[in-house]
């Protein structure tokens, strides 16, 4: 093969932890009579909350095929290239097994929300059932000074509370603000989905969210802008090359001779999976050595029934930019190369376009 597949999974293999029902039928198309993968393939997804030898459990189980761990790709996969923070201490926010994904990525000393709340019980006061009866404060400071946003934690308040502390302190959150430190320390994102598609019937705040509600309250508090020492998760361009060079891992694996050409990025969220692969076309094509198309699916955040324009390209250009603030918004960048109904059909598409007989 001289392509390969990034295949998004909420909203594209399953809602929630309910399988999409094309999904199965997809991936026995993608494997030999062994289990053996026949093109590269890679899924791509802005979830962070779990190790990625979970990740690839759970889509060996829905998909009836083997995946290795090799094959996924979290939204904080690419820290493992920020080497230069992985000696320094660390807040983290999120949820999930915290410490064991940090350590997992490279970090040495991850504290998370919590400790730093037990540390420093005055802090959280906005819920008056956790307020703590006995007023004690360790003195308790983030030495190294980094936060690093894995995802949307569960207490929001709690970690929008903390994590400001944390900003406007330097890493010292018992002591008065002090807004002239400036800028802040930094701070590493993962995952800037607005919204994704669980089982509800319309779209779930994401880590986004939970992002646009911390920038505004920095800038609310200091006038100035919260800023970002790295974004990552789709659609940001460090994720699709860190992608490619785990779809060339794979065909070197294997002794596929042909080199990689185009990568199909299907996924079911304009603002995401189709922004990001066009805006790899764009910027990284001519560097690197694949060319990347996007294949978006009816099945999740895209509905095509929402509306029925005259001209159906109507649909696609939203009036709303759900992408972060921090990356520009132009009409043609959400244009996906192609739209089907679901996984199935994006993989029936794929093989006809490469005239791929497995």
């Amino acid at each position: 093969p001289s392509f390969g597949f990034l295949f998004d999974i909420d909203g594209v293999l399953v809602r929630g932890k309910t399988p999409i029902p094309s999904a199965k039928t997809a991936f026995q198309k993608l494997v030999n009579s062994q289990g053996q993968f026949l093109v590269p393939v890679v899924f791509v997804t802005n979830a962070g909350n779990c190790l990625r030898q979970k990740k690839a459990d759970q889509l060996s189980h829905l998909l009836g095929v083997p995946v290795s761990q090799d094959q996924v790709m979290m939204s904080h996969s690419p820290l493992r290239m920020f080497k230069r923070y992985h000696e320094k201490c660390v807040l983290v926010s999120g949820q999930g097994p915290l410490l064991d994904i940090a350590q997992d990525l490279g970090f040495c000393q991850p504290i998370t929300i919590e400790t730093l709340r037990e540390k420093h019980p005055l802090l959280d006061a906005v819920d008056h059932d956790r307020r703590p009866s006995v007023l004690v404060s360790v003195e308790f400071h983030i030495s190294q000074r980094t936060v690093v946003l894995f995802g949307e934690p569960v207490r929001w308040e709690t970690n929008l509370q903390l994590i400001i502390d944390v900003l406007l302190t330097s890493g010292y959150p018992g002591n008065p603000y002090h807004h002239e430190n400036y800028p802040h320390i930094p701070v590493l994102a993962c995952n800037m989905d607005l919204m994704w598609v669980a089982e509800a019937q319309s779209p779930r705040f994401g880590h986004g969210t939970f992002m646009v509600c911390l920038e505004n309250i920095y800038k609310k508090i200091t006038g100035k802008d919260l800023k970002y020492e790295a974004l990552m998760g789709k659609p940001s361009q460090v994720t699709y090359q860190y992608a490619e060079h785990l779809i060339r891992a794979q065909a070197a694996q294997r002794q596929w001779q042909k080199p990689i050409q185009t990568l199909y990025a299907v996924g079911d969220n304009l603002m995401t999976d189709v922004y990001g692969a066009n805006l790899w076309e764009n910027e990284l094509a001519s560097a690197a050595a694949a060319h990347c198309r996007s294949v978006l699916v009816c099945t999740g955040v895209y509905n095509p029934h929402t509306e029925v324009p005259l001209d159906p390209r109507d649909s696609i250009t939203e009036t709303a930019f759900h992408g972060h603030r921090d990356f520009r918004f132009d009409p043609g960048l959400v244009e996906p190369d192609h739209i089907v109904p679901d996984v199935n059909a994006a993989v029936d598409l794929v093989f006809q376009l490469e005239n791929f007989a497995p």
